[in-house]
């Protein structure tokens, strides 16, 4: 679990890659770098008020991936206090 100042979504990965998607830590934030159709998912996602999973990795890699979850919560003074 990584906690940061903010997240940066960049739908320009290219799926030619061979990445799924991916992630990086950038100064205090999170920079996620998404093929543009997982960005369309995200952005209906977000419009639907749904959770969403971003899985990233190796197309290729049988290995554990890191996954991105974007979740909707109940009350957000109680998870966001600091």
């Amino acid at each position: 679990v990584t906690g940061a100042s903010f997240v940066v979504f960049n739908g320009a990965l290219k799926a030619s890659s061979g990445f799924l998607a991916k992630s990086s830590i950038v100064e205090d934030g999170l920079m996620v770098q998404i093929t543009g159709e997982t960005m369309e998912g995200l952005r209906q996602a977000l419009r639907d008020k749904q959770d969403f999973r971003i899985t990233c990795g190796e197309v290729e890699a049988g290995h554990v991936r890191e996954h991105v979850d974007i979740c909707w919560v109940e009350n957000e003074e109680e998870t966001n206090k600091g």
